[in-house]
């Protein structure tokens, strides 16, 4: 079955000249902005508060490491919606420390991971970050696409997290 957009461009004989531009299969970089920091606050109290908590998440636990700060940011139950990592606080914590063995190193002033954009809803915080892939046509190069993680924040702590990671 074909989307409508597809059908339409079809019928009017338009679809097959963009399929054989090569303006068709450019791409967007996808870039990270310019004040990652910014993006991780709200006037709105309870948003704010949330998105605090998704960026010490990203910043003092992903990025530097500090696992023994777990019991602030992730709750007990921490439900994973991932296929390559189990839920439950401390199984992320052995996970990170003892199979991907990450290196505790200083919290850094600001975050370092190439955030796009940050948005909050509820309960909710989604950050969305530049991944830069091999091209499978030419595997000298690279393109960038978008990575996004999920977290539901329930008592000041992420107590589920969604990504989009497949078993490899």
């Amino acid at each position: 079955m074909i989307g409508r957009t597809a059908y339409v461009l079809m019928s009017l004989g338009l679809l097959a000249p963009l399929a054989a531009s090569p303006a068709a299969h450019a791409q967007e970089a996808v870039v990270a902005a310019a004040d990652k920091e910014a993006l991780f606050t709200s006037p709105d109290p309870a948003l704010n508060a949330n998105k605090q908590v998704v960026y010490h998440i990203m910043r003092d636990l992903l990025e530097a490491g500090h696992w023994d700060k777990a019991d602030q940011f992730l709750s007990e139950r921490y439900l994973q919606h991932n296929p390559t990592v189990p839920s439950g606080r401390d199984t992320v914590v052995n996970f990170f420390t003892n199979v991907v063995k990450v290196e505790k190193k200083p919290i850094p002033d600001k975050l370092t991971t190439p955030v796009v954009f940050v948005t909050a809803e509820g309960d909710l915080v989604t950050v969305a970050t530049v991944r830069e892939e091999k091209d499978p046509q030419d595997p000298t190069k690279t393109y960038t696409t978008t990575w996004y993680d999920t977290w539901r924040i329930v008592d000041g702590k992420a107590d589920e997290h969604w990504d989009a990671a497949v078993k490899e």
